[in-house]
């Protein structure tokens, strides 16, 4: 790797870490809660917008539906804090939902949630940039255009502070986690004691009518329903993230499970106090929002306006106007939240297609770690797609929203199912009445959140499927064959490389045949076959592929006035090929002597620059990838390293072995021959 390259790495990720400094990098409970926790305590920054956006899609009649549906996502997030503390305890190894459901309900079920919950870590990231750069654009409206940019510039600096490693992204990270809380708590309880004053906050956006997204629009029976349940199904995005700490349980300082389970507990109370604070401001400051500006009524310029988040316009209304510090700091500070918030999935997404890939669901690169102790490679993957993702979305939140949340409620639903069977079996077993009353309230907390978001979860899909939630469903289902296949391949080799009977699956040779492939003579060449010699095979030979009689002549003449002691077998090629001759004839040696060992040499070029290589080696790398394919045959790469990789641009005074040979060191046998090679590939 270049130098320059060098620095830079060691700029962006620091120093590389020794593998005995892995327990210096595990979490205190303060730098847990703003890694783990940063997703579901900064949705609540675009949780209540979703479930306004949905309800005003009928008109302002139906804004009276928000309180109820706000207690209802609170309920169902209390029930599920509660289910995965049961998880933490009982499965502190780490794995979260997939372990869970691995154990209990057996491996398809559990690779149904891998797959699940590695779609929503990307989602989690594309929405939590896109919202956070939709809240710079509300402070900023002149950045509008640079959205998509912004959003990959977010990512990628993401990606370089978590390749830095957990505990420094979690110092990093920590302080505006804080700072929101205290930002929000200070609006939230400014607006309150205002409304209890009798001066409640009043949004800008008040004053403005929406109209229904049909005209004359009269919502009732099943079509009211579904209406408040797409609602309700929007605002559970105030619960993505939540599992993220069962995954992450091995990055906690000891006792793991109970500082994970009281950050769990911290991250409940916090996210359902902000989003009954923001949610109960936004009915009393009567915040109108729309999806389409052009639905406001009132509005002198609908095209050219461009909407803020409820959270800007809560903020403007409580702090006293759109140019209040207030305003500005709680619009940095949620921007920066949600924009970190996507570190939620950079810790989650890792840590769980590590513990997929050893378990070969997944290429087991991924269960290795990085110079700075993290799995890098889930990372870069991570940031890759979710990249892409919002680049071809335009980073919008309405667009990408609907592919969220459905895989995190797949993984709810199964975990809390095979807890309830985790449950059963201790029961079965126990025979303590303390611990038989304990078993037997989890069960209960696990039981209820299974219907709970069992229920959630047929809401969704109902709900969200033509909206785009079929897109998720159709990752998740390609990303679960996929890694079943991988499975497949990686319990296919295990088979096939494992040792029955050590006398019958190790049979040496009869005979060792070497045979070096020659194009020209020069140095290359020569190390080549002084090499081969160094092996003592039962046989040596040297074979060219002769595409013209002249450079055979000049070839021939040359290993005869040099006196090279190997016999050089020709094959005439008068189509000019010579991948093709030379491995049939290779095989046909192969045929030959099932029993011997054919050994082939081929001298390759060693460059010092990117671009040389597409100048040589091209038909060496061609032939040794067919004869790879052949059983019996080995293929050596016998290297030579011109001057550009050996930083000199001195010749070589003597070719390795002239001493061995007994030549003098400047012999006419070892000076660069100046031959034009008819084929420069198979240099």
């Amino acid at each position: 790797m270049p130098t320059a390259i060098k620095i830079l790495k060691r700029l962006v990720i620091g120093r590389a870490r020794r593998s005995e400094e892995l327990g210096e990098t595990l979490l205190p409970k303060r730098l847990a809660l703003p890694i783990f926790a940063s997703d579901p305590l900064s949705s609540v920054a675009y949780a209540t917008q979703e479930i306004l956006l949905v309800l005003t899609l009928g008109g302002l009649a139906y804004l009276h539906f928000t309180p109820w549906i706000g207690a209802a996502v609170v309920a169902l997030m209390t029930v599920v804090v509660l289910s995965y503390r049961q998880v933490v305890h009982a499965y502190p190894s780490g794995g979260g939902s997939y372990a869970v459901v691995s154990t209990n309900l057996g491996p398809s079920a559990g690779l149904v949630v891998g797959a699940s919950l590695l779609v929503d870590y990307v989602m989690t990231v594309a929405v939590s940039v896109a919202s956070g750069v939709d809240n710079i654009i509300s402070a900023v409206p002149s950045l509008a255009d640079y959205r998509v940019l912004m959003a990959l510039c977010f990512v990628a600096l993401l990606t370089a502070l978590n390749l830095r490693g957990l505990r420094e992204s979690g110092r990093l990270f920590a302080a505006p986690t804080y700072l929101f809380i205290g930002g929000m708590l200070i609006m939230i309880g400014t607006g309150l004691l205002r409304y209890l004053l009798g001066d409640a906050p009043v949004a800008e956006s008040s004053r403005y009518g929406i109209t229904p997204q049909e005209a004359d629009l009269d919502l009732a029976g099943l079509a009211l329903v579904m209406l408040v349940l797409r609602a309700f199904s929007s605002g559970c995005t105030a619960l993505t993230g939540v599992e993220a700490i069962s995954n992450g349980v091995p990055a906690f300082r000891r006792p793991k499970s109970q500082n994970a389970a009281n950050t769990l507990a911290a991250m409940g109370i916090i996210a359902v106090i902000l989003f009954v604070g923001v949610t109960t401001l936004a009915i009393v400051a009567k915040v109108h929002i729309a999806d389409d500006p052009c639905r406001l009524t009132g509005l002198p310029d609908c095209a050219g306006h461009t909407q803020r988040t409820v959270i800007a316009q809560l903020a403007a209304a409580v702090f006293g106007g759109a140019d209040s510090f207030g305003f500005f700091y709680l619009q940095a500070v949620t921007a920066l939240i949600l924009i970190l918030a996507a570190n939620t999935a950079f810790n989650g997404f890792p840590l769980l297609s590590s513990i997929l890939a050893q378990d070969s669901y997944l290429p087991r690169q991924l269960h290795n770690r990085g110079d700075r102790l993290v799995f890098s490679n889930g990372i870069i993957a991570l940031a890759v797609v979710a990249g892409l993702l919002l680049y071809g979305f335009k980073a919008n939140v309405t667009s990408l929203i609907h592919l969220y949340i459905l895989g995190v409620f797949t993984s709810f639903t199964l975990s809390q199912t095979g807890m309830i069977r985790h449950w059963n079996r201790a029961l079965h077993n126990e025979t303590d009445p303390v611990q038989r009353r304990r078993h037997h309230l989890a069960r209960a907390v696990n039981s209820t959140g299974a219907a709970v978001t069992g229920l959630v979860l047929v809401i969704v899909l109902v709900t969200k499927f033509t909206q785009g939630a079929w897109l998720a469903v159709v990752a998740a289902t390609v990303l679960w064959l996929m890694m079943r296949g991988i499975r497949r391949q990686y319990d296919r080799t295990t088979t096939e490389l494992a040792v029955t009977d050590p006398r019958q699956d190790s049979v040496p040779p009869t005979r060792v045949l070497a045979i070096v492939l020659v194009s020209t003579l020069n140095k290359p060449t020569l190390r080549a076959l002084d090499y081969a010699r160094a092996f003592r095979p039962d046989h040596l030979e040297a074979l060219t592929v002769a595409v013209d009689q002249e450079s055979l002549s000049t070839l021939l003449g040359q290993w005869n006035d040099f006196d090279i002691q190997v016999p050089l077998k020709v094959l005439r090629s008068p189509y000019r090929e010579i991948t093709r001759p030379a491995v049939a004839y290779v095989r046909s040696v192969r045929r030959d002597g099932p029993h011997d060992l054919v050994a082939v040499f081929i001298p390759e070029y060693v460059v010092g620059h990117w671009w040389e290589n597409f100048l040589h080696n091209q038909t060496a790398l061609w032939l040794k990838s067919r004869l790879l394919l052949t059983p019996g045959v080995t293929v050596t790469s016998v290297p030579w390293q011109l001057s550009s990789a050996t930083g000199t641009h001195r010749p070589i005074a003597r070719a390795p072995g002239s001493v061995r040979r007994g030549e003098p060191p400047n012999s006419v046998g070892h000076t660069a021959l100046h031959t034009t090679p008819q084929d420069p590939d198979t240099d």
